[in-house]
């Protein structure tokens, strides 16, 4: 019994710190396909052979080492080199009209079809 409820702690131990290792970390590969070449412009800086793609990388490598988070990271790029640097920018009120703007469009002209739809009738 001593022997089972041993196993069992020392399982539940293992996976536990496995578990909280795997959510702390941060992984490169997608922070570097999430940022943009600013030299290539269009190109991540994943896909990119560019000094300033490498440069890049060494400096997203040098703030995982100092622990930074993701969103961290993309802050500090935005920063640095704008919010053309983001693939994917975070919303504020400067790029507000660029995030609600698609929905306007969408649901004027849904209503503009609906009673263009409606007169025909």
């Amino acid at each position: 019994m001593k022997l089972n409820l041993l196993i069992f702690i020392y399982i539940f131990i293992f996976f536990s710190k496995f578990t909280f290792a795997a959510e702390n970390t941060v992984d490169p590969n997608q922070i570097h396909k999430n940022l943009r070449c600013l030299v290539c412009q269009g190109q991540s800086i994943s896909d990119s052979n560019s000094d300033f793609a490498q440069t890049i990388k060494l400096v997203v490598k040098d703030l995982i080492d100092e622990g930074k988070t993701e969103e961290e990271i993309y802050s500090f790029m935005s920063d640095k080199y704008g919010d053309w640097i983001v693939f994917k920018p975070q919303f504020n009120i400067q790029n507000s009209l660029l995030w609600i703007l698609p929905y306007i469009v969408l649901i004027f002209g849904g209503f503009f079809i609906f009673s263009f739809l409606k007169k025909r009738q």
